[in-house]
């Protein structure tokens, strides 16, 4: 017994004797057992805090992740000879005194998860003393689990898998889980960290850390986990309404003639689209002036002239940024002479490359003040942060002993995207809040949400095994609480079709891949090898550009409803791309599936992922439409299913076919829906006065939140915005609009509804003439029509 007290000797901040105590702290428990001491710290009554550090190695540390600070929540603590127990009204977590195994269980005394050990082997950082730190869990032995960020490994369900989480192109890391029990699991360590899981364990093994430190989760489901993790590292800011639009880029436009006359023949031809990028190059040729954050290329001689043009055009520009610079630019030399460079070449190489210390503060800062001076003063809408890894060249991976503003690289290096982003989104909202801050990155770290940043898949291939890639890639990198998320429509590398653009084969794939960007965080063309332009792959008329076209159109017409979501996720917490098992968790055929996606709480999006009318191969392809193929498409159980192109109601918990002509991608509407439908317009702002479609989906009672804004500035933070809550009562067929809610600048006092009940006469995919619809003349008061 004396011994067992000696390991297990539990200091509290409140003394107390007995078996239990209620007392409400936010003050951690500190448990010794082994050596090893255990700080327990309830952030909330659903998160608790877990750290470990050898006894007497108190670590001083300041996460860069988290922001939540513990609240004052009401625990109960229990004591026994074999066990230390401290519970809230939602989680238990229990201390063995003799082994320091903890487990989690939820409210009803179920297990949810075990931290099995840690182990601290001592190695050196930079002459310091740290240690590498092996964090195991035990989960159980059928449990999916998913997030780690994006992954291109093509599993939906991570358990079974080993993952090197450092980031690199293609590769997003973030030491996050979640489980389809309902709960996720933070590690908050930004060093190099191999996981491996297997039946017997799931580890999580940094390169450096001077503690074990993670944060259990408990939100009961998908969406409560995604909640909990904004709660503790940041809530999502509103993109501007342009930014859900299209965007075309390439690698690279040549002159800022050349991006201007891009844009007019999309305007010319009517094809809609709200942005454009400027990738690399812009600042010279020369590498050794390599991303000098200026306009030095003669071909851009006036860029406040292009972007007046392209504004002009009811456009927006956004520019490719590096976090690196040659040494003839007058930044590296600023950044240089304050020893903010880090010592290691990247790319390119050869050439003297260097990479800023993003971690330093102030380096940060000299970084936004060549974006404001150069860029965002004449007019620039955004960022295209390239390469946040950030790039290198170095296989050995020596330059992760180079020094940081904070310490070693090593030991911050998966962090770099974070604070890099985060001191351009920073900067920006100190320097004006007219205009939103809009910025597409290539990594990401956890907590990013908070930037205003889109995370896109990087330079994968363009072919279709990299297409069924990204499906699960982005719904896990959702799943750690990112919830803006797209990649190249048609791979950034095309290697396998000769002619790229004129290649059939290739022009089926781009064409399938647009589809399934139409149904992503940012609906965007951009690739190297060959140009992506929809005019070059055909003139209207031709299958590729008219099937490409209907789907830019119908991303337009569901842009209110993708907007009223994006501020679902600002304030509510919620995601735009989502599994199928976060509605659907009693339904095991979703646990794993990987070839579907919900698109906000109401559409089931199945892209289509293998070539089906032409062989994919050579140079002579030969594309055969004459006979339509079909795919397999799973509905998942506990409702029924509208078919978009039909109106066919279907129940679920069975897979069905669904034949996809060239122009169809299957989409189906879960019973008991409201979407708004809008304009067929050329830009997301054009004809905000235009009559909004409501078509409902009977089956079930369903609800819908419409949000409006100014669409460009922070006034939604002052409460400028306006929603309008839509209620369908399915048993008396009655639609509910209530009084309108809020006011802001340019707010249509009236507005004409087009009430539309989904049915195989009526609401039918993209069709915008119904015959049954009631006109609503609504002018902010609350009203109520029967269908």
């Amino acid at each position: 017994m004396k011994n067992v007290k000696n390991r297990f000797l539990v200091l509290l901040t409140l003394l107390f004797t007995g078996s239990s105590l209620a007392s409400a702290t936010k003050q951690p428990d500190r448990i010794f057992v082994k050596g090893v001491c255990t700080e327990i710290t309830f952030y909330s009554p659903t998160t608790v805090r877990i750290l470990k550090y050898p006894q007497n190695k108190t670590p001083l540390k300041e996460s860069l992740v988290v922001l939540q600070k513990p609240e004052k929540v009401k625990l109960t603590r229990n004591k026994s000879e074999n066990s230390y127990s401290i519970k809230s009204k939602e989680i238990d977590v229990t201390v063995d005194s003799n082994t320091g195994e903890i487990i989690f269980k939820d409210s009803k005394g179920n297990i949810l998860l075990k931290d099995k050990n840690t182990q601290f082997s001592p190695r050196k950082d930079l002459n310091k003393d740290s240690y590498q730190v092996k964090q195991t869990f035990n989960l159980d032995t059928n449990e999916p689990i998913y997030g780690l960020g994006q992954i291109q490994n093509g599993k939906l369900n991570q358990r079974n898998q080993k993952e090197l989480l450092r980031q690199r192109n293609t590769v997003i890391c973030i030491p996050f889980f979640q489980s389809i029990k309902g709960y996720g699991v933070y590690l908050d360590n930004y060093s190099p960290t191999r996981f491996s899981d297997s039946p017997e364990e799931t580890v999580f093994d940094s390169d450096l850390g001077t503690c074990s430190d993670y944060y259990f989760m408990y939100g009961k489901n998908t969406d409560g986990v995604v909640k909990a993790m904004r709660q503790l590292t940041g809530k999502v800011p509103m993109l501007p309404e342009s930014g859900f639009g299209f965007w075309q880029s390439r690698e690279r436009y040549v002159s800022q003639k050349q991006i201007v006359e891009i844009l007019k023949k999309y305007r010319d031809l009517q094809v809609p689209i709200d942005g454009i990028i400027q990738d690399w190059r812009y600042w010279s040729n020369d590498n050794k002036h390599w991303n000098a954050v200026a306009f030095d290329n003669p071909e851009f001689s006036n860029p406040q002239k292009m972007i007046s043009q392209i504004h002009d055009m009811n456009a927006r520009l956004i520019i490719s940024i590096w976090p690196s610079f040659g040494p003839t630019t007058d930044i590296y030399k600023e950044l240089k002479s304050r020893n903010m460079l880090f010592d290691f070449e990247t790319f390119p190489t050869n050439n003297g490359v260097r990479v800023y210390d993003a971690f330093n503060p102030e380096a940060r800062d000299i970084y936004w003040r060549y974006f404001n001076k150069n860029m965002f003063s004449i007019g620039m809408d955004g960022w295209w942060l390239d390469a946040t890894e950030p790039e290198y060249q170095d296989k050995n991976e020596t330059h992760l002993d180079s020094a940081c503003y904070l310490g070693s690289y090593r030991n911050y290096y998966n962090a770099f995207p974070l604070v890099s982003v985060e001191g351009v989104y920073k900067n920006q909202r100190k320097t004006s809040s007219d205009k939103r801050v809009f910025i597409l990155t290539r990594s990401a770290f956890a907590g990013q949400q908070r930037t205003g940043a889109i995370s896109w898949s990087g330079d994968i291939d363009g072919n279709w095994n990299a297409l069924k890639a990204q499906i699960p890639a982005g719904l896990n990198f959702s799943m750690t609480g990112i919830p803006y998320w797209n990649c190249d429509i048609g791979g950034f590398t095309v290697r396998q079709y000769p002619g790229g653009n004129k290649n059939q084969a290739y022009q089926e794939l781009y064409t399938r891949w647009t589809q399934f960007a139409a149904f992503l965080g940012m609906m965007r063309s951009h690739g190297t090898s060959t140009q992506r332009e929809i005019f070059l792959f055909g003139e209207r008329g031709s299958w590729a550009f008219d099937a490409q076209e209907k789907f830019i159109h119908l991303r337009y017409k569901l842009l209110p409803y993708i907007y009223s979501t994006a501020w679902d996720i600002t304030r509510n917490d919620a995601s735009l791309m989502r599994p199928l098992f976060a509605d659907f968790a009693e339904d095991k055929h979703t646990h794993d599936l990987n070839t579907e996606f919900l698109f906000g709480k109401s559409i089931l999006v199945a892209p289509v992922l293998d070539p089906q009318y032409t062989d994919g191969k050579g140079a002579d392809v030969k594309i055969d439409f004459s006979r339509n193929k079909s795919i397999k498409v799973y509905l998942p159980s506990g409702c029924e299913w509208y078919d978009f192109w039909t109106n066919e109601k279907i129940s679920g918990g069975k897979s069905v076919n669904k034949e996809t002509p060239i122009d169809i991608m299957p989409i189906y509407i879960k019973a008991g829906s409201i979407l708004p439908i809008g304009p067929k317009v050329q830009y997301a702002k054009e004809k905000k006065d235009a009559p909004l479609e409501i078509r409902i989906y009977p089956g079930k009672n369903a609800t819908f939140t419409l949000y409006e804004d100014e669409g460009d500035n922070y006034n939604y933070e002052k409460g400028n915005y306006s929603t309008i809550d839509f209620k369908w009562d399915d048993s008396t067929s009655t639609l509910s609009i209530g009084q309108r809610n809020g006011n802001f600048n340019g707010m249509l006092k009236k507005r004409t509804f087009k009430v539309v009940l989904a049915s195989t006469e009526s609401g039918i995919g993209m069709e915008e003439n119904n015959p049954q619809s009631k006109t609503i003349n609504y002018n902010g008061k609350a009203v109520s029509v029967k269908l």
